[in-house]
Formats: structure tokens, C-alpha cells, sequence
């Protein structure tokens, strides 16, 4: 045999030995009698190599409260995690009304996203874009890098996920009233708040100006806030104390021309407080001389007036210098596309069940603003409930199988347990008399019609959740604990009896704990509403708004922010330049 046919062959003999060989490649050469070869081989094990997750994506859209919490909370070893959002950072939004009058820094509020991704282990990568469209069906969403691109096509890409926690929030609803988008600022985000600041500061330079008349200087100086609800009530008693303490000092010609007006469609401001904290806020606006006017819908507005009507005084136009609109939310563009998609382009709003998961969709989940959770009817399930209770198929519940049963309802049905404590009921036996009256006292049990009536009323107590920061931050944490005991549930599920079907839900469903509501009304004053009806009104539920708002920032660092800021405003008073 040749020698170079010898050698090639031993050399192949002996790449045959290489474990886990993925590619061989073989060179040789003859020249003047010799020969060389070169064996190259690649384990499938290389680390040089890019390895192929084998982890579940999880795509999550937004990074607001509901969107942080579940980061936060997620245990991100067990997923591949992308966070797709317009902003790299987390604003803490009910901290926007002090931003615009100087209480607060800009920056003292707001949290990189990557410094939070930096404190997770695991997996979590970050894209800064916009998601354009959602594909449910084939599960991808569509998304535009927000800080452009010179790529033909403008960029987009499409990224693919096995798990999508939308949390876009929502954007302001301005009812289709003309002009309220070109001449109206509005609170929704850190822009917003800086955008008004400066406009604070023009109005007060420009009535300063020498030739102007007082009538012109009065209209820069009118200050119009529209809607009553939490975030326009503190708007305006931020400004009013920004106003007294600090700028009539500044501009002591021009101050006796100042004027603030609240104005709220509804009846009273507030309204979804508790009676006394809307009584005292509405007499404390009064006496602090903020003209709270009630019953005026606003119907359009331009460049130099508001028009506004109502039942008693009819219509009328009042000249402005700036105007703060503070009256609701609407649904994104994206989440109105996707709801064409799934059925639900009659709703207002994205519906998703007692779990968080978008009704239609499979393997997608809603939180925060831009969803609404429906609550299953007593009343439809009523039947299988009857036959769930009824384990000797009797056709009559005693009092044990009610009682049996309550725990599974209270925790699939809550408006039960609600209404049972709205009726003052403390046990099943209650709910007897109220189906049998004065019969109960001789029979303690139940046929299917007098169970009916027994529970006929319950689904008025189903209640629809604030689209408030609390909510959205606990569902967002509810949703991480569930992706955290994913793997464990799966043979032991832990949630309710499934009631039309065999089997237990895999979790318990989503239940909101109502802890506090504050309302500042400036002066060192807040409002508070407590669990179980208690009213906390004066100075010291303003420091137990200050202790609880600087507890709840993402990060020390930017608690210690500002913790400082409200040191340096107790010091030096607010900060009026027009930066």
C-alpha cells in the first residue's frame, strides 16, 4: 500500500474515535514525497458554539406596573424572558402630579429597565421598540425598534413566544372632543409632567411682560384642570400650594390674578371615595379658593377658550392660559387590532378571565389598564353548582353540603362571600333563611329553586377593578407566582373545582386586596381610604403618604432620590426654573 493512502487511512480511523463529532473536515497535500493532513472537529458541546434555549419564551409587552411587578417577581431560571417596550425605564406614575410642580425631580421617579434586568438571574433580554401588531394565532408579534434604523424596511423585526404577558397600559381618552388633543396637556407620562412644568412657568413670564393688560395677564394665569378624579384633584392642589408658597413671592405683582378651576363632569369630584373625603375635599378647594365647578362637560376647546356646558347655567366659553385634561383612558391601537382578531371588537375594553388570560386567545395574558377581568355569573353556573354540592344526588342540599361547598364558591364565585358580608350573613344558615324565610326553622334544606333564590342577587355585587397602579402591580405579581409554580401545578393543581368539567383549576384565581387610596389635597392635607371603611383625613395621613410612597419605589436608589427631594423642598422651598 502507498504510504500517503496508508496515513490517510489511519488518520480517518482515528477521527472515528472523536466523540460527539459534528463536522470533519480533512486536508492534505503531497509534495516532494510527503504528505500532511489536518483533522478539524467540533463537539456539539463547544461553548464557542451558540447553544439553542430550550426554555419557554415568555414575550412581555410594556414596562409599567403590571409589566415591573411581574418581572420582578418572576423567576427567570425557568424561562427565556424578552421585555418589548417604547421606554427603557419604569416611571412611578403617582408621583407625575408633584413632578409638575417641583416637589419632585424628573429623574428621581423613573428606573432603567436594565438596571432592573441586571439585578434578575436568568435570562431577560430588553428591546427598545414598539410592538405594532400582535398575531395570536400564530404566536408573534410584530415590533419597531424605537431608536430607528438605517435597515431597508425601516427595521421592523418580529420576535416569537410561547407565553405573551401583554402590559401596555393605556392612553388618554379624549371622547372625540375637538381640540382637546392640539391644545390640552395631559399626566399619563414623565414628558407629560415636565411639559406642564415649563407651561407653569411661561404662563407667569408672560403675564410679567410689560405690555400686557391685566385681562390678558388674567387669562394666562387661568389655570383649567378637567376631570375630578384622584389624579386632577392632586394636580390642582399641587399647583395651588406651588403657587402660594413659592411663586407669589417670585411674581408678587401678578399673584392677586391667579386662578384655579377644577372642573368635573359628574356631580361631586372624587367620587369613588368615600362620601366625607368628597364633602371635606370639595369645602377645602372652596376655601382654598379653587373654583370647583361641577355638572360642566367640557364640549370643545381652542387655542384661547373652553367651552363647557350644563343643565343649570347652559353653555359657556372661558379664556385660559393653560388647560391639564385628566378625564379617563382608552385602549391602544395594538390591543384594538388584537381584539378584531379574537372576537371582542364590540368591547370597549381587552377582556380577559378570572386568571388574567385573554378570552380567545390561547397562551396570552392581559394586565394593568389595558384589560378588564370578567367575572363568571353565579347565575350561569348555577345547575352545575347545584350537582357539585349534591354528592348523594339527592336532588336536595342539607345545611353540611352547603357548607361543604361555600369554600369551593367563595373561591370560584367571591361576589358570594361579598354579599354575604354586605347582608351582615355570618354563616350558611343565614343564607338558608333567606331562601326559606320562616320555613328554616322547621327545614334546613335546599331544592334547586329555593337554591336559586338563595343566590339570586349575589352577581350585583360583581365589581369592576380601578385602573389604578395597585392593581396592576398586584396582578402583575399574582401572574409571576403562577409562571413560578407552573411546573409543580401541573399534577397537583391548586386552584378551585372546575365546575362544568372534572378536575381543578391549575391556580387559584386573581383577588385583588384593597390596601390604601390617598388623594392629596395640598396644605400638608391627604385623604386616605382604608380597609373596612376607615377615613383618615389632616397632617398626618400626608406623612403616612409620604412613608408609603417612598417604601414603594423599585429601588433604593431612587427612594434615597426622593426621600432628598422632598428635604430639599422643605428647605428651600420648589424649584421654578423652566427647565
Amino acid at each position: 500500500m502507498p504510504l500517503s493512502a496508508f496515513l490517510f487511512q489511519r488518520a480517518l480511523q482515528a477521527s472515528q474515535r472523536i466523540p460527539n463529532h459534528s463536522h470533519l473536515l480533512f486536508l492534505f497535500a503531497v509534495s516532494s514525497g510527503g504528505f500532511v493532513t489536518y483533522a478539524d472537529a467540533k463537539s456539539e458541546n463547544d461553548p464557542k458554539l451558540p447553544q439553542v434555549s430550550t426554555k419557554k419564551r415568555i414575550v412581555v409587552l410594556g414596562t409599567g406596573w403590571a409589566g415591573i411587578s411581574f418581572l420582578k417577581n418572576l423567576n427567570a431560571y425557568l424561562y427565556d424572558v424578552q421585555v418589548v417596550s417604547p421606554r427603557n425605564y419604569f416611571t412611578f406614575t403617582p408621583l407625575l402630579p408633584s413632578v409638575t410642580c417641583g416637589m419632585v425631580e424628573a429623574r428621581s421617579i423613573v428606573e432603567p429597565i436594565r438596571r432592573i434586568i441586571r439585578k434578575k438571574k436568568g435570562e431577560v433580554t430588553f428591546w427598545d421598540a414598539e410592538c405594532l401588531k400582535i398575531d395570536p394565532f400564530n404566536k408573534k408579534i410584530y415590533c419597531n425598534p424605537c431608536a430607528g434604523s438605517n435597515v431597508e424596511g425601516g427595521g421592523e423585526f418580529i420576535v416569537d413566544y410561547d407565553y405573551l404577558v401583554i402590559a401596555v397600559g393605556a392612553r388618554v381618552n379624549t371622547f372625540n372632543i375637538p381640540g382637546v388633543l392640539e391644545h390640552c396637556h395631559f399626566l399619563k407620562e414623565i414628558e407629560d409632567a415636565r411639559d406642564i412644568r415649563k407651561n407653569v412657568m411661561h404662563c407667569f413670564e408672560r403675564a410679567s411682560l410689560p405690555n400686557l393688560n391685566d385681562e390678558e395677564r388674567q387669562k394666562d394665569l387661568h389655570f383649567v384642570v378637567i376631570g375630578g378624579g384622584p389624579t386632577g384633584v392632586e394636580f390642582a392642589a399641587q399647583l395651588h400650594d406651588f403657587i402660594t408658597e413659592d411663586l407669589a413671592g417670585l411674581y408678587p405683582q401678578v399673584k392677586h390674578l391667579v386662578k384655579i378651576s377644577l372642573v368635573e363632569a359628574g356631580e361631586h369630584i372624587l367620587t369613588m371615595f368615600d362620601k366625607r373625603i368628597t364633602e371635606f375635599a370639595e369645602k377645602k378647594f372652596r376655601r382654598d379658593g379653587i373654583e370647583v365647578k361641577t355638572g360642566f362637560q367640557v364640549v370643545n376647546v381652542s387655542d384661547k377658550t373652553i367651552t363647557m356646558t350644563s343643565k343649570s347655567a347652559g353653555e359657556a366659553s372661558v379664556p385660559y392660559g393653560m388647560a391639564v385634561w385628566s378625564t379617563g383612558i382608552a385602549t391602544h391601537p395594538v390591543i384594538l387590532n388584537l381584539m378584531k382578531q379574537i372576537g371582542q371588537s364590540e368591547r370597549r375594553v381587552l377582556a380577559v378571565d378570572e386568571w388574567l388570560r385573554v378570552c380567545g386567545c390561547e397562551d396570552v395574558y392581559a394586565l394593568g389598564d389595558c384589560a378588564t377581568t370578567v367575572q363568571r355569573k353565579v347565575m350561569e353556573d348555577i345547575s352545575a353548582i347545584f350537582k357539585m354540592a349534591d354528592k348523594d344526588n339527592s336532588g336536595i342540599l342539607t345545611l353540611k353540603e352547603i357548607q361543604d361547598a361555600l369554600k369551593e364558591i367563595y373561591l370560584r364565585y367571591p361576589q358570594v362571600e361579598l354579599y354575604m358580608k354586605t347582608k351582615h350573613m355570618t354563616d350558611v344558615v343565614d343564607l338558608v333563611k333567606e331562601a326559606k324565610g320562616e320555613e328554616a326553622k322547621v327545614s334546613a334544606e335546599l331544592n334547586i329553586e329555593e337554591f336559586k333564590k338563595a343566590l339570586a342577587n349575589v352577581d350585583s355585587q360583581v365589581k369592576t377593578l380601578p385602573a389604578t397602579a395597585q392593581v396592576a402591580a398586584q396582578q402583575g405579581h399574582y401572574l409571576a407566582q403562577c409562571f413560578n409554580k407552573m411546573k409543580e401545578t401541573e399534577d397537583r393543581p391548586e386552584g378551585p373545582i372546575r365546575i362544568r368539567e372534572s378536575g381543578r383549576h391549575r391556580f387559584k384565581p386573581f383577588r385583588y386586596k384593597h390596601f390604601a387610596q390617598f388623594a392629596p389635597l395640598g396644605g400638608e392635607q391627604t385623604a386616605a381610604q382604608l380597609p373596612g371603611d376607615w377615613i383618615s383625613i389632616g397632617h398626618s395621613t400626608q406623612w403616612l403618604w409620604y412613608s408609603v410612597y417612598a417604601s414603594k419605589q423599585v429601588s433604593w436608589r431612587s427612594r434615597m432620590l426622593v426621600i432628598m427631594d422632598w428635604l430639599k423642598r422643605f428647605i428651600y422651598g420648589r424649584d421654578s426654573s423652566c427647565i
